[in-house]
């Protein structure tokens, strides 16, 4: 099992990242998906067309969300971690993904940058 953690700057204030990342009609305008989110701990969610799909675990509103991922049968939880940080330039946002089979990790690398921050960066670019 593998841990990922790297820094994203998207164009926008924490109020925007975080509802970019929470409401459903928000992420469907950013990932051209249905998505299935809500903002109750516990709660089940599902991106791109349940290509993501996990549960809810926290929420701090416009600063912190907390999610496990599911990765079929693999022992051991798969936390996903956004942290907002408002930044000068828009919202620095610190991500930890733990737990990552160890024969998804450059898959997920490459989805965290080409599509999910590289999405999210798209859709507030100037």
């Amino acid at each position: 099992m593998k841990d990922y953690k790297n820094y994203y700057l998207v164009q926008a204030p924490p109020e925007d990242v975080y509802l970019a990342l929470t409401n459903p009609l928000t992420i469907s305008l950013w990932t051209g998906a249905e998505a299935i989110m809500s903002t109750e701990p516990g709660s089940e969610f599902s991106l791109w067309d349940d290509s993501i799909a996990g549960r809810n675990i926290e929420f701090v509103e416009n600063k912190k969300i907390v999610q496990q991922w599911y990765f079929g049968d693999q022992p051991g939880e798969s936390i996903v971690t956004f942290i907002l940080h408002a930044d000068k330039n828009g919202t620095s946002v610190e991500l930890r993904h733990t737990n990552i089979p160890d024969s998804d990790i450059a898959d997920m690398i490459e989805g965290w940058n080409l599509n999910y921050f590289g999405s999210l960066q798209d859709f507030y670019e100037d």
